[in-house]
């Protein structure tokens, strides 16, 4: 003997009512064939729907067994029992349970989706079934425009696009006219006419009577189970909606296919939602705008001011070593040390790592101009000094080769000593005769103000050739310092090993330290990178915001959407459908939000370096697409819990909530 279709043995549903257990079924025995047509019916309250939800394996019975072909429903977990509703079940409902932001077609089409049909073959389907149904010229009109009877065709539209077995039908006639009452029942006889098993849960015995059996439930017990003689009935031929083929279709669509169509439908359904609350997705958004815009603005103003100290410390000369005598600064043996000599920066030269040196001695002394004195600091140097510092001409001439040869009393001077001695600014000091110390010197050039940095001073300074200073002011041969800038193609450490090799071969001993501007560089650069991190962790607290008002709203938009959620678990959808689709939605407002901030960030990046304030933001690519994978990654976390709350949802009770 065969299994039975459908096998239900002791079955009982309890459920809790405050402090009281209530019965809606109690120790139900059914049996039902495939091919049979079968009223449940009842008063309200008598347990006719609890049974169809549980038939319909929307619920489960809290005792007993329900058997499926033989297989036990009670073993199944959440997907199986899904996928019992997807390939065997079709649901027509009282109240039609329709999508209002779907077509008619899109309504139809939904359970093929999950089903894993092709987009071309649900199409074909849908508009097959829509077309016998009479609504082909109503296939893309939402349920807001479509009649009672025309939405419950669309709702048994729906559920016949699978190839069900079982139609289930929960008062089908109960919202409509008596017309349009006769038409969905004529619909339901051509059904069963196909073999199909329908399965009536009603409380009208002129409905009943449409069957060939009719169960009668009273406060969860069944009372009566008869046979029904029927009149014949005239239905269409069965081939006008049959779909057999269905389980053929399914196979024919590929699992890659499938993910794509289910994943497209997510996708579509989170842009409905959201153009439908566009208001509150903007809001939402919000905080993703202001958080991104601020990571990305702040990481910008970092790089603009690293760039802008850079370019300073750049303008008083980079890749230089600055060697002096001694262990370290405040050594006070290093004025003693006579070793660094003339000879070691010409040894220095002639190294491949070198681009130019600058011996360097310095003294004070008293400026002289007209009736103006002034203190000022005298540095004797090179004429490569200025090319190894960075500095740039004013007026007039940097010293050359022939004053340093000839001990030539010629001097640059810089802006604070014109200031000084030309207050008018009218006069060119240039081949004026200034009196330094005693000895007349003529000025040939003057040097820009260089910018704020390390060897900066307010007081007036005069460059004057070291052998000048050396022979007219200091009497001894010895340097203050030697100033060697580095070949661009050769790192600065590796430089500062070479010259401590020579020097202290030359020497005998290390009596010198070297000071490396390029470590201060560095050192100012990670200062700035960290001050830029710092800040950014900072800005990132409001991304952090932004996303708990979007776990927030996620779960208002979950508990305002329980009913379409109920249905899409009710034609078969998973829960990882269910999941995807609520979790799609956080993301792609997080994301949206994140590429609005980015654009707003941008363009006050346009309007600020508009501004020309002394530095600008300069934007680095990572830290953008860094800020969008923050964003996207926000959405993930912070729209997990509400997608998971949405799947884990009973799919009686979300249809009950509608």
């Amino acid at each position: 003997m065969t299994d039975p279709l459908i096998l239900l043995d002791k079955v009982s549903r309890v459920y809790s009512s405050g402090d009281s257990l209530v019965a809606a079924l109690d120790c139900v025995d059914l049996r039902i064939d495939a091919g049979e047509m079968v009223a449940i019916v009842g008063a309200s309250g008598s347990g006719k729907s609890t049974l169809m939800n549980i038939l319909g394996c929307l619920d489960r019975p809290t005792s007993g067994c329900y058997r499926i072909l033989g297989r036990d429903v009670c073993e199944l977990d959440r997907d199986e029992l899904a996928a019992l509703r997807r390939e065997h079940f079709g649901f027509i409902f009282q109240r039609y349970h329709l999508l209002n932001e779907l077509t008619a077609m899109g309504n139809v089409e939904m359970p093929a989706i999950y089903a894993g049909f092709s987009s071309m073959e649900r199409r074909r389907r849908a508009s097959a079934i829509l077309d016998r149904l009479g609504l082909a010229e109503r296939s893309t009109h939402t349920p807001g425009q479509l009649s009672g009877g025309q939405q419950q065709r669309v709702s048994i539209a729906r559920a016949l696009i699978n190839g069900a077995d079982v139609i289930l039908a929960d008062e089908p006639t109960g919202a409509l006219d008596s017309r349009s009452g006769e038409e969905v029942l004529r619909i339901l006889d051509e059904i069963h006419a196909e073999g199909r098993t329908v399965i009536i849960v009603t409380h009208d015995m002129a409905v009943a009577r449409r069957a060939q059996r009719i169960i009668e439930l009273r406060d969860g017990v069944v009372t009566s189970d008869r046979s029904n003689p029927r009149e014949s009935v005239a239905v269409a031929e069965p081939s006008a909606i049959h779909l057999d083929d269905a389980a053929r279709a399914r196979e024919s669509a590929t699992a890659w296919s499938a993910r794509v169509s289910r994943f497209r439908e997510a996708l579509r359904m989170a842009l409905l939602s959201m153009n439908a609350h566009r208001l509150r997705a903007f809001l939402t958004m919000l905080g993703i705008i202001i958080g991104v815009a601020s990571v990305v603005c702040v990481v910008a103003l970092g790089s603009g001011s690293q760039e802008r100290v850079l370019s300073n410390i750049n303008a008083l000369g980079t890749n230089t070593l600055e060697i002096f005598p001694g262990k370290d600064f405040g050594d006070t043996r290093s004025g003693k040390i006579k070793t660094l000599v003339i000879a070691d920066a010409r040894a220095l030269a002639q190294q491949p790592f070198v681009a130019a040196v600058a011996p360097t001695v310095s003294t004070s002394s008293t400026l002289r101009f007209a009736s103006i004195e002034a203190s000022a600091q005298v540095n004797g140097v090179g004429e490569q000094y200025f090319r190894v510092k960075g500095s740039q001409l004013a007026e007039g001439r940097f010293l050359d080769a022939d004053s340093v040869r000839s001990y030539a009393q010629d001097a640059v001077i810089d802006g604070n000593a014109r200031k000084t001695l030309f207050p008018d600014g009218a006069s060119n000091p240039v081949g004026r005769i200034v009196l330094v110390g005693r000895v007349p010197c003529r000025i040939v050039g003057v040097i820009r103000q260089q910018q704020s940095g390390f060897g900066s001073s307010a007081n007036p300074t005069v460059y004057l050739p070291y052998t000048t200073v050396q022979a007219r002011f200091l009497g001894d041969l010895s340097l203050r310092s030697i100033s060697v800038r580095v070949d661009d193609a050769t790192a600065t450490d590796q430089a500062e090993q070479g010259v401590i090799r020579l020097l202290t071969e030359r020497h005998k001993s290390k009596d010198f330290f070297i000071l490396n501007t390029d470590d201060i560089r560095r050192t100012i650069q990670g200062t700035t990178q960290i001050l830029t991190l710092l800040v950014a962790a900072i800005a990132v607290i409001s991304l952090i915001v932004g996303g708990i008002g979007v776990m927030n709203i996620m779960l208002v938009s979950v508990s305002e959407r329980v009913g379409e959620i109920g249905v899409r678990m009710a034609v078969g959808g998973r829960q990882s459908d269910i999941l995807h689709q609520f979790l799609i939605e956080a993301v792609l407002v997080c994301l949206i939000g994140g590429a609005l901030g980015v654009a707003f960030a941008l363009g006050f990046g346009l309007a600020f370096n508009a501004l020309d304030l002394g530095f600008r933001l300069i934007y680095s690519t990572t830290s953008i697409v860094i800020a969008l994978l923050a964003s996207t990654g926000i959405g993930i976390v912070f729209g997990y819990a509400p997608a998971r709350n949405a799947s884990y949802l009973d799919p009686v009770a979300a249809l009950s909530r509608e």
